[in-house]
């Protein structure tokens, strides 16, 4: 009897592993579907920049250093994606910065911006922030920045 209660329970043990592993699966499948990877074939670095506040100097160092990674490793052999939450200010149009964004937007560089932050920016104000063209909406930044580390890319928070 012992023998066979030891049996049961390796089997459920086993059973157990295997749902959790494709529940696992399942999980990693929709996290992907909501982060599309761009298309850099030839991408050797994959970097995501993340923008935590709305400060002008720490706007400046995550354009700075996406230039930099550009012109270091070329356009073609570098994906970046920045992802804004709550530095979202740097999407708005009347940034300073923008003909920056919109040129290395132009390199092949995605800013990502977090609807979060503008339904909670909305809720506040009553008026919900415009952004500039160029700027990709996620629903949740820290998601985005999850899935793309899930994904092979490499977080820098400048």
């Amino acid at each position: 009897m012992k023998h066979l209660l030891t049996y049961r329970r390796s089997i459920v043990r086993g059973f157990g592993g295997a749902v959790i592993a494709a529940v696992a699966m399942v999980s990693s499948l929709v996290r992907a579907e909501q982060a599309p990877l761009p298309d850099k074939p030839f991408a050797e670095h994959r970097i995501v920049l993340q923008l935590s506040d709305n400060d002008p100097k720490k706007q400046g160092l995550v354009i700075s250093v996406a230039y930099n990674l550009l012109k270091f490793y070329d356009p073609d052999k570098v994906a970046i994606e920045v992802v804004t939450f709550p530095g979202i200010d740097l999407l708005r149009p009347e940034n300073t910065n923008r003909k920056l964004v919109e040129s290395l937007v132009a390199q092949g560089v995605r800013f990502d911006v977090c609807l979060n932050t503008a339904d909670t920016i909305e809720r506040e104000t009553g008026k919900r922030p415009e952004f500039i063209a160029v700027a990709t909406p996620v629903q949740v930044g820290v998601g985005q920045i999850l899935a793309l580390t899930e994904n092979g890319y490499t977080l820098v928070r400048p």
